[in-house]
């Protein structure tokens, strides 16, 4: 019998993190999170960082028109701060409106997952808004921020379970039922 038949699909995680400044060497959690993810459940990812809008934009048009791998990225994991329905980069914010402009038409399938650097508050019609123009498949993120507690680790669980189950209902009915308290605590939302 071929051994391909047991290798898995690559599956990957695009993350893009808001920093001060991209020139500066430190590893931050989510670099630090992405490693152990590849280490202990064999997660790819690849992670950039931006510190402007056009870093933003740049990164993810690298991803979507440059990288013949872009269907396999299931989840684009963003850490940036930000509030309820916008995104905070060198001390400007962009709405949620603006960013679904700049990637119209090409999320198609893919889940934007926010860490709860910032919170993800959207009522039902900018969330449409967003999935609509973006044809992503869904956003998830938290309703609840820091506050001294990082959803790091509920973030690598739900990856974790979207490795093993692409059923994104199946996933987060996991995700609340392995770490009900946690997801209540960080208020754990998906819009789609």
């Amino acid at each position: 019998m071929p051994q391909e038949q047991f290798i898995e699909e690559d599956y990957f995680i695009y993350c893009l993190e808001g920093v001060e400044e991209i020139e500066t060497d430190k590893v931050t959690e989510a670099q630090q999170n992405l490693e152990q993810l590849a280490m202990k459940f064999g997660i790819a990812s690849i992670y950039k960082t931006c510190d402007t809008i056009e870093g933003l934009e740049d990164s993810l048009n690298a991803l979507v028109l440059d990288d013949h791998n872009f269907k396999d990225y299931e989840i684009i994991y963003l850490v940036m701060a930000g509030e309820a329905n916008s995104i905070c980069l060198n001390g400007y914010y962009y709405n949620l409106q603006e960013i679904a402009e700049l990637f119209e038409g090409r999320l198609k399938g893919k889940i934007l997952h926010f860490s709860n650097a910032k919170i993800l508050d959207l009522d039902e019609d900018e969330a449409q808004y967003f999935l609509d123009v973006t044809n992503a498949k869904a956003i998830s993120g938290y309703g609840n921020a820091y506050n001294g507690i990082s959803s790091a680790n509920l973030d690598k669980v739900f990856f974790h379970l979207f490795k093993e189950d692409d059923d994104m209902f199946e996933v987060v009915e996991e995700l609340h039922q392995r770490h009900y308290n946690v997801c209540k605590l960080l208020d754990f939302r998906l819009y789609y």
